[in-house]
């Protein structure tokens, strides 16, 4: 295997001298040529070469998907440093945390997100307002075996855990990609994913190092499946990714004979069903850890399918996958094993884990390269006959929930800090919808009280909204196994006699509230919800917050955004903006009939 000698950063640089004028990033309301992008990414370049950040330096990027995002994390590479992607929902003891572990001197953020940028030494620079610098050759400074960036996930220990990956690796995932899905300067693909999710890396980075365009929506159309339909019709984008859960309902939408669009990946969870012949794009299953650099197989999901799930593909370029039994040894087709990857996508390990580096990533015994590396990947799963793989589960605790790979352990450290709680576990359980939950169990220290509403808030001043359990089940004491490890089997359903209650529920007070309740109540599959219980708190989420804009349509004939119900989630708020909306619909109607009779 070739080794690369280049990296993203210096094609790009090449896309900037050669196609100067052409499309680079694209949102709603502000677009960018390479030249642009490769000039104002100079200027955060030439700043951070000023403070001292160079090759192996980490620099935070706490911003939302937008050009200032894509120019900082370019910047941070043309200084020849690696970027660090924050999510700036994140409460601030986590994100203080991930910059303090990862040693990250200088933060880029922007005017709408520094206030998330939690106190600390690090300097926080605006990439928006630098004058743009003449050409920087800090991509120079990088080589292919230097730091690229640098992922946290969730991990077990309770603290989240840094995922290192070098330009070499990254360069692997960018040049199969180009590849697999013949990516051309005409190309327009999409990047939805927040920022500190991997799959943000595989949107972007691929198509700027081919002079193609990525196109940005607005945050109120991307967990819309039907609004989401209509802007990439409308963008006449070609390639996009979405998460599993996303892309299995905007497939069962109806699609035009001929569009743009070639073909849909996604990832990030299992995929339950097949695509119907009627659609006219591809779409294409991927797997693969953030320690294999995004995408370690793929393959397009066929037409209809048989009845089991789809698989999760073949090995792509220079990625080998080995299906091992507990002797390390390779088992027979057809027969269940832990994945491990090995091959060019292998990260360098955990940033400053050198004990859990050495647990989970291997000598490759395999393969005839010296010094080569696989990871344990913790994943069951076989090969057909045919070599397509597919996915069975998790060999240890963790989860996925909604596309978010979560270490339970890590909520139990949280929850263990709380006064009132002597023990706890979180497991995922399956909802009758066809998701999964997060439901924690908990011991009460003796005398002691508490709301779901209040263990909710204090994880959420902790952790990740999504990370928070949707409901809390009190329980006696946690059952064991024979060895004494807690028997998460044994475990009782959640039920109305041992969940713990929310504050006072407060009663509807108007028609539209109590519609409203029953509407959400039916959504969430929830006996009870008070005037003042959010939304979010009781296990809803963008993908079933684009369902009640879509029954709010039905029931009330009005349009109600996606970003009103983010920013007023109880059933008191929603139906005071319903009540405005009819009103205002009344309003207007009366006005057109005075207008029309006047004339």
């Amino acid at each position: 295997m070739d080794k690369p000698s280049r990296t993203v950063p210096m094609l790009i640089e090449e896309q900037a001298r050669t196609s100067p004028g052409a499309l680079a990033v694209e949102t709603g309301n502000e677009a960018i040529t390479y030249r642009e992008l490769d000039r104002r990414a100079s200027a955060v370049a030439a700043e951070l070469a000023g403070l001292g950040v160079g090759p192996e330096a980490v620099a935070g990027l706490c911003m939302r998907s937008s050009i200032g995002m894509i120019v900082g994390a370019l910047g941070v590479w043309k200084a020849g440093a690696a970027y660090l992607p924050l999510d700036p929902a994140f409460p601030h003891q986590r994100l203080s945390y991930i910059l303090s572990d990862a040693n990250a001197a200088v933060v880029l953020t922007s005017a709408a997100t520094s206030g998330a940028v939690p106190p600390g030494p690090w300097k926080k620079i605006d990439p928006g307002q630098m004058h743009a610098a003449t050409a920087y050759p800090g991509a120079q400074k990088a080589g292919p075996d230097n730091l690229a960036y640098v992922i946290y996930t969730s991990g077990s220990t309770g603290q989240p855990k840094g995922v290192e990956i070098a330009h070499r690796n990254l360069m692997n995932l960018v040049g199969w990609h180009q590849q697999a899905f013949s990516v051309t300067p005409a190309d327009r693909a999409t990047q939805l994913a927040g920022v500190a999710f991997d799959a943000a890396v595989w949107e972007v980075w691929p198509y700027l190092a081919a002079g193609a365009s990525i196109h940005i929506p607005d945050e109120s159309i991307r967990a819309q499946p039907e609004a989401l339909r209509e802007w990439l019709l409308a963008e006449n984008i070609t390639l996009t990714f979405l998460p599993t859960a996303l892309t299995e309902r905007i497939m069962k939408l109806r699609w035009p004979e001929k569009t743009s669009l070639r073909a849909m990946l996604t990832g990030a969870d299992t995929l339950h069903h097949f695509p119907s012949p009627e659609l006219p794009f591809a779409v294409v299953n991927n797997y693969g850890p953030t320690e294999c650099t995004v995408v370690a197989t793929s393959a397009v999901v066929p037409a209809g399918g048989p009845g089991e799930r789809p698989g999760i593909g073949r090995p792509i370029a220079n990625t080998q996958v080995y299906v091992l039994d507990e002797d390390m040894k390779p088992v027979p087709n057809g027969t269940p094993g832990e994945l491990h990857i090995g091959g060019a996508g292998v990260a360098r390990g955990y940033r400053n884990r050198p004990g859990l580096t050495a647990s989970r990533f291997l000598s490759d015994p395999f393969s005839p390269e010296p010094g080569a590396r696989m990871y344990r990947t913790g994943d069951l799963g076989y090969y057909r006959d045919d070599g397509q793989l597919r996915f069975i589960g998790r060999i240890d605790d963790q989860v996925k929930v909604r596309g978010y790979r979560i270490e339970p352990n890590e909520i139990v450290a949280a929850l263990s800090q709380h006064p009132d709680i002597s023990e706890s576990m979180v497991i995922a359980r399956d909802h009758p919808g066809g998701e999964k939950r997060l439901v924690g169990y908990v011991v009460m220290t003796a005398g002691k009280e508490i709301t779901a509403n209040a263990l909710q808030d204090f994880l959420r001043s902790r952790l990740p909204e999504y990370m928070v359990p949707s409901m809390f089940v009190r329980v006696a004491g946690l059952p064991l196994t024979p060895n004494g490890k807690v028997d998460r089997t044994a475990l009782p359903d959640a039920d109305a006699c041992n969940t713990l209650a929310n504050d006072a529920v407060q009663e509807a007070r108007s028609p539209v509230e109590e519609r409203m309740a029953s509407l959400l109540m039916e959504l969430l599959e929830v006996e009870r919800i008070g005037m003042t219980d959010n939304f979010f708190h009781l296990g809803g989420h963008s993908l079933l917050g684009a369902q009640v804009i879509a029954r709010v349509r039905e029931t009330f004939g009005i349009e109600l955004s996606l970003r009103s119900l983010f920013d007023h989630p109880t059933v008191e708020a929603i139906s005071a903006e319903i009540e405005e909306l009819i009103l205002a619909k009344i309003e207007a109607s009366g006005e057109a009939v005075e207008t029309t009779s006047a004339a």
